[in-house]
């Protein structure tokens, strides 16, 4: 028996989309400190997460990608794999939003949202599966970051919604795939962060303050709320966990 903590994320090398900022980078922090190995992946530079992962005591590789490219998207982890060394983990954070009413949303939105939030999400947990199960001696553990809007239908962010209701939906379908076979499939439903996503709500008076009334705990959320949230499903404590949800929003969805 390991004399490691069952939350120690020591000797495993984790892969995190959308690492440059946000909760990407909560989370490719919250690794490093529980003593993981962080691939970040973005499509813009990643030297401030780089930085703070390294302060945090934990390594840190850059790979750049646009994972709206679902080809390019593939290749890399591929790449990785093959020229750097397998993965014990996928993060699959990285997300765009696009706000218009309902009978203003274009076409384009909808599909740029889609792809990246919820087609990315599969193919790239399916490049990551097939390594793993090619190895029986080798297990993987995927964390798909959701939404509360996998569970409510929000406002101005049709395509966003129906992104993560899809996550949601893809989380349990490949944990009941693949559960059996080495593989843990989970979520977590952040709810009102202080990312760049949010930042039109936080900085509109009447939003702001009508989403703060309604979180029990009386505050946004950090990117560090997440992350921690994160090492536990890919940690061993959470290894008899498949297809669940891990709602971490002040308490919104119990209200």
């Amino acid at each position: 028996m390991s004399d490691l903590s069952a939350f120690s994320l020591a000797g495993r090398r984790i892969l995190v989309t959308g690492a440059n900022t946000g909760i990407g980078q909560g989370i490719a922090v919250s690794i490093a400190r529980a003593g993981g190995a962080v691939v970040g992946v973005g499509r813009s530079g990643m030297d401030e997460t780089a930085e703070k992962v390294s302060a945090a005591g934990g390594r840190f590789e850059a790979v750049r990608c646009d994972l709206a490219d679902h080809a390019a998207a593939q290749a890399m982890l591929d790449r990785i794999w093959g020229d750097t060394g397998p993965l014990d983990g996928l993060v699959n954070n990285a997300g765009i939003i696009r706000r218009a009413d309902a009978v203003d949303l274009t076409q384009a939105d909808w599909d740029d949202v889609i792809d990246v939030n919820l087609k990315t999400v599969f193919f790239l947990s399916q490049s990551f599966a097939r390594r793993v199960l090619a190895d029986p001696e080798r297990r993987g553990k995927i964390v798909n970051i959701a939404s509360v809007l996998s569970f409510q239908g929000g406002i101005r962010v049709a395509s966003y919604t129906a992104s993560k209701h899809g996550v949601l939906g893809i989380t349990r379908l490949l944990a009941c795939e693949w559960a059996a076979k080495g593989i843990n499939v989970n979520a977590i439903a952040p709810g009102y962060i202080e990312t760049s996503n949010t930042e039109a709500l936080r900085v509109d008076p009447d939003r702001s303050a009508a989403i703060l009334a309604r979180i029990p705990a009386g505050r946004w959320g950090t990117p560090e709320d997440i992350g921690d949230a994160a090492v536990f499903l890919l940690a061993p404590a959470s290894n008899y966990m498949h297809g669940a949800v891990v709602p971490v929003d002040g308490g919104w969805l119990a209200r």
